[in-house]
């Protein structure tokens, strides 16, 4: 995040945040409705003297406020507006040699990428400076407050991105310096912000879908809700199956296990974690930064994806602005600044995922993916134990591996998962509905006939799981057998039960499977939380606890 510090854009449900008390002392609360359908969500908030305070086809539901006391149907999720803001910390974060971002992708320093794509800068705005003259297609203010960048973080990213290096002489060129940025502010000159703000933001990106290729959201938040029905991720796994690359940080609450935040923790999106390169352009001595958020997720996901610069980088200062204001030992020269955060290396991943899709831009976002993961380079400070995920992102490796894909996109090495599951499309429906029922013969069958592709993804993402969750996985599942012989064996649930956790991440979930389980009153009633899900300790782990409360879950307006 930006200037001194490993900052994050920190989400907090505080008390009475969302509430508030109109002329005549009615109590209202917003909220946001999620279910079918943005209009049936509309009228389930007017039949009960609710507002309707903006609609979000993206997310099937709307922005609203409600009388305090009020409740809709079970089919409908209602989960209460939080604050967002941007924090930052220590300034000495700041010091030491400042990063070589390019060099270390393996870009040379005076290239020119990223023409033809447009990346989306949700944020706290854009100043107006000569590094991105020509770059900002498009101004998007959500807030209301004006345009520019008050508080300086999405300047910053701005610059990692698409920077020229103007005022530098090229020597603090963005990534992709050719790409163009549409700047959607959904934040104040406080860095502040709110659930409702962010989604309306991503609605605005959601309409304009065709003309934006990745989206840098450099946003951290303790969501309470798993990610399978929080609102916000939601809108961008939605965002990332229509095509967009969605780019997310890994946090800054690192070194522990378990730090990872969300969005980050979804298994959909692209997280990048924090790199330190040491102040050199060689790799060998490239490290996880100390904050930077680590996995598993509370919901045993292996995170974050990949880690890239993001110690003590280099990009634009907005002027004046809060964060400018409060770090003048953080400035380089009259245009720069110097932080250190995984908003930086969100946008460092962001910038890449444009050069890339310059390249080839018929590669969808698990392609993109998939590319970066498999062609991350290794060091002895990068494993996956140390929370680098695949490895360091290698902008060059991923050109070459994307140009290659041009040659023979037949072939479509980097979205075989996708091709796979898409093809099995139907088998996986049935094997969700059979366990949905607890029909475990069904869910057999339907296992049975999956394609060797599908059922080899499955297999890998198993593998991925912490330890804690494949046992609670394998003692809540296998042990009610899934039949007799070879597919009651535990290397046969590795690979099968496995999406009783996970499934719902996937593109091949159809679109309609979240309101329908996870939010309407058969979720609820039937096979998650009637059956084993609440009868293991894994309910006291992370179903119940403290961030996974009953009051988070059943709101009491």
């Amino acid at each position: 995040m930006l200037a001194t510090a490993a900052a994050a854009v920190v989400a907090t449900a505080l008390p009475g945040a969302a509430r508030a008390t109109d002329a005549g002392g009615r109590a209202w609360q917003d909220v946001v409705v999620t279910g079918s359908g943005a209009e049936g969500a509309a009228s389930a908030v007017t039949a009960v003297g609710g507002q309707v305070v903006a609609s979000l086809p993206l997310v099937r539901g709307v922005a609203a406020r409600l009388p305090a006391g009020a409740t809709l149907g079970d089919q409908w999720l209602v989960a209460p507006q939080r604050e967002l803001r941007v924090a930052a910390a220590p300034a000495a974060l700041t010091d030491g040699p400042a990063s070589t971002v390019r060099a270390t992708l393996g870009l040379p320093a005076n290239g020119d990428e990223g023409r033809g794509v447009t990346v989306a800068v949700v944020d706290t705005g854009i100043a107006d400076v000569p590094d991105l003259a020509g770059r900002v297609a498009r101004r998007i203010d959500i807030t209301g407050s004006g345009g520019g960048d008050g508080y300086g973080h999405g300047t910053f990213m701005a610059g990692l991105i698409a920077g020229s290096g103007a005022a530098s002489g090229g020597a603090y060129r963005g990534v992709a310096p050719a790409a163009k940025l549409v700047d959607v502010k959904v934040a104040d000159a406080d860095g502040r912000t709110d659930l409702i703000t962010v989604l309306r933001g991503l609605q605005w990106v959601s309409q304009n879908a065709r003309d934006v290729k990745v989206l840098n959201l450099s946003l951290s938040s303790n969501s309470p809700l798993p990610y399978q029905i929080d609102p916000l991720t939601q809108a961008l796994e939605a965002l990332w199956r229509r095509g967009v690359t969605v780019v997310v940080p890994s946090g800054n609450d690192g070194p522990g296990t378990g730090s990872v935040t969300s969005p980050g923790s979804d298994p959909v999106l692209l997280t990048a974690g924090g790199l330190d390169e040491s102040g050199t352009a060689q790799r060998r001595d490239d490290v996880v930064a100390t904050w930077s958020g680590r996995g598993p997720s509370w919901q045993g996901d292996a995170k974050p994806d990949l880690v890239a610069p993001g110690a003590r980088v280099v990009s634009l200062r907005s002027p004046g602005s809060v964060v400018d204001a409060a770090n003048p030992q953080a400035r380089i020269g009259g245009g720069y600044f110097r932080g250190s955060g995984t908003s930086m290396a969100t946008a460092v991943t962001s910038g890449v995922a444009a050069v890339v899709l310059a390249e080839e831009p018929k590669l969808r976002p698990d392609a993109v993916k998939n590319l970066f993961t498999a062609t991350a380079y290794s060091a002895p400070g990068l494993s996956r134990a140390a929370g680098a995920g695949a490895g360091g992102l290698d902008a060059a490796r991923a050109l070459d591996a994307a140009s290659e894909w041009r040659k023979s996109p037949s072939q479509a090495q980097f979205d075989r998962d996708t091709a796979a599951i898409g093809r099995d499309a139907k088998d996986w429906a049935a094997l969700e509905e059979a366990i949905l029922a607890g029909d475990r013969a069904a869910a057999a069958a339907a296992w049975a006939k999956l394609s060797a592709g599908s059922r080899d993804w499955a297999a890998r993402a198993w593998v991925q799981l912490d330890p804690a969750t494949r046992d609670w996985a394998a003692r809540a599942w296998v042990t009610e057998g899934w039949g007799d012989g070879p597919d009651g064996t535990a290397e046969q649930w590795a690979a099968r039960a496995w999406v009783a956790r996970a499934w719902v991440a996937r593109a091949w979930v159809s679109d309609e499977w979240a309101a329908r389980a996870w939010v309407n009153g058969d979720w609820s009633a039937r096979a998650w939380v009637a059956r084993a899900w609440v009868s293991q300790d894994w309910a006291a782990r992370a179903w119940v606890s403290d961030k996974w409360s009953a009051r988070a879950w059943t709101w009491q307006l």
